[in-house]
């Protein structure tokens, strides 16, 4: 019997312009770290998230790890972080001898909880300790409710890092995401809205920083004729060919999260009926990229767990995951200091992420539907 083709969570989507700016790369013969397509990347993109400056690099891991350099954050210090996310926006605070201090997620919107953020400055303010910075993070697609932890952060004076490398294309108040802290980040890994393979952005309003910034990425060379190093560096710029690739991605970024939210919304109508179920809520002050559609099972009254779930699917060559294990479950972290947690536990026990990519199929989508209501047992 022919297997059907596997469905995988997000995988790229390519079309448009990309071949013909990557075939115009080559014949250009820039092909290194740096040229013409990764100055005029860094600029469309700029404008489309509606900053001033904006660095391309080899990847998002590699933007948080240089807005935290770029505040002079090392170690001793404490930095505040959603627990609910990636490992990346904690490692990079790692990276920097620093340690993380994770805060728990809003249930009415999976992103960190302002108010818990809030009590966390009070409480270090209390202490005479306070974080030297706040990492946000955009989750699945979904901004983090800027105004209050921008207003607690600005009163006790700690700088705020935007990890928006899950939200590319996402609003908060009319606003695209990025661009709301002192440095935004983001990711165009092989599994985001738009790729270039492997690479990311670190955006800002400041120049200067900016400037710094694509310094210590390209090994942090002094001026002069031969090999001059004053500082530490790192090999963080984007090839001209992965921006090249980048450019055609970002001309039909809308198109793709037009894709993604019908998406959501499909599914949505499909097992919307069905006892246990509850999708991620739409928060009201902006609109989702729905980079990744994702629910929680309530097994008792769905009539079967989250992995029952994602096995099934899995077993018709599917891939589904489990939303984000929180950081401070991670045994990595696990000396960490957290505020809450228990809403990120809930979420990542019941938590279900659905293949979301921008070319999914309705027959795909169909497949899926139909092994989920399989799984519910009345």
């Amino acid at each position: 019997m022919t297997r059907r083709p596997r469905i995988y969570l997000s995988p790229p989507h390519m079309g448009g312009r990309e071949y013909e700016l990557l075939t115009e790369a080559f014949e250009s013969n820039w092909i290194a770290p740096l040229g013409p397509h990764v100055d005029a990347f860094e600029r469309e993109f700029a404008q489309v998230v509606e900053v001033q400056h904006a660095a391309a690099l080899s990847s998002g891991t590699a933007a948080l790890h240089l807005a935290l350099r770029l505040l002079d954050i090392g170690p001793g210090d404490e930095v505040l972080c959603s627990t609910l996310t990636f490992v990346a926006s904690a490692n990079a605070i790692a990276y920097v001898g620093a340690r993380p201090v994770f805060i728990d997620a809003d249930p009415g919107t999976w992103n960190i909880d302002p108010r818990l953020v809030r009590e966390e400055l009070e409480s270090s303010a209390r202490s005479g300790r306070l974080p030297r910075a706040a990492i946000t993070v955009d989750l699945y697609g979904q901004s983090a409710d800027h105004e209050p932890i921008l207003e607690a952060c600005k009163e006790y004076g700690v700088p705020v890092i935007e990890d928006a490398a899950e939200a590319l294309g996402a609003t908060y108040h009319g606003h695209p995401v990025g661009g709301f802290g002192r440095f935004g980040v983001f990711s165009f890994n092989g599994n985001k809205i738009m790729t270039t393979s492997g690479g990311g952005m670190l955006v800002s309003q400041d120049g200067e920083a900016i400037e710094r910034a694509r310094f210590l990425a390209t090994q942090a060379r002094d001026p002069a004729p031969h090999y001059e190093h004053s500082v530490v560096g790192y090999n963080y710029r984007l090839s001209n060919l992965l921006a090249a690739i980048g450019r055609g991605q970002l001309e039909v970024l809308a198109e793709r999260v037009e894709a993604r939210r019908a998406n959501f919304d499909a599914f949505l109508q499909a097992l919307g009926d069905l006892p246990g179920l509850e999708f991620m809520p739409e928060a009201d002050y902006g609109r989702a990229s729905r980079w990744l559609t994702c629910l929680t099972v309530n097994p008792g009254t769905f009539g079967a767990d989250r992995e029952e779930i994602r096995l099934a699917l899995e077993a018709d060559d599917i891939e589904a995951r489990p939303v984000w294990k929180p950081m401070h479950l991670q045994p990595v972290f696990a000396s960490c200091r957290v505020r809450g947690g228990e809403v990120a536990a809930d979420l990542f026990a019941r938590g279900l992420c659905l293949p979301s990519g921008s070319a999914l199929s309705a027959s795909e989508i169909e497949r899926v539907v139909s092994i989920v209501r399989r799984c519910h047992r009345p």
